[in-house]
């Protein structure tokens, strides 16, 4: 079984481990006092940081991030604002993470699902869904079978240009609930 390191102890890292536990994977949750001085012990690890965390963990951990899967969950907001995206213009956190990252297999996943939904397993009554882009699809199947053993569904989104559109849905979703117009439980579901 796959072994994750997760930085970030918050809702999304708790309720991603829930998942990938359930799964029958292993799982070491970080919290941000732990991540500087970390080792990373996983074959995959996934940053469920706010975005502007990201830097300080790839400077402290860029040796020991080369040949890893690195999954970004983040959604790159403009948290003054709360009304943009702060990576350049048709880019993505995730392209940004890869491009410092070169020798690491980086996947955009989880950012369009909030905590409840993932810890609950539904979105309405529909099974949440996990959305995946990449360019390594050996990595992509094997974070896609490590979810649905988890008992959610999970979706191949296609290459890792694909983040930027899932960025952008995370976006929405954020700002929708965070005006109130959707809940915190609640999201998109795809019908296959």
């Amino acid at each position: 079984m796959t072994t994750y390191t997760i930085f970030g102890d918050g809702n999304m890292g708790t309720a991603i481990a829930g998942v990938l536990g359930k799964g029958g994977a292993t799982t070491v949750t970080l919290s941000s006092d732990e991540a500087p001085t970390a080792t990373i012990d996983g074959d995959v690890v996934i940053l469920a940081v706010p975005y502007p965390a990201v830097e300080e963990i790839i400077a402290t951990h860029r040796e020991a991030l080369v040949g890893k899967t690195v999954i970004d969950i983040t959604n790159p907001l403009n948290f003054d604002t709360f009304d943009e995206l702060v990576v350049p213009a048709g880019s993505s956190a995730a392209a940004e993470i890869q491009a410092k990252l070169p020798d690491s297999r980086v996947l955009k996943a989880f950012n369009t699902t909030f905590a409840a939904t993932l810890s609950s397993g539904k979105v309405g009554d529909l099974t949440t869904t996990v959305l995946v882009a990449g360019d390594d699809e050996d990595a992509k199947k094997a974070l896609i079978t490590d979810v649905t053993a988890g008992g959610l569904d999970a979706l191949d989104a296609g290459s890792l240009k694909r983040a930027h559109e899932l960025e952008a849905v995370g976006f929405l979703q954020l700002t929708l609930a965070g005006v109130e117009k959707i809940s915190w439980s609640g999201g998109f579901g795809l019908i296959k």
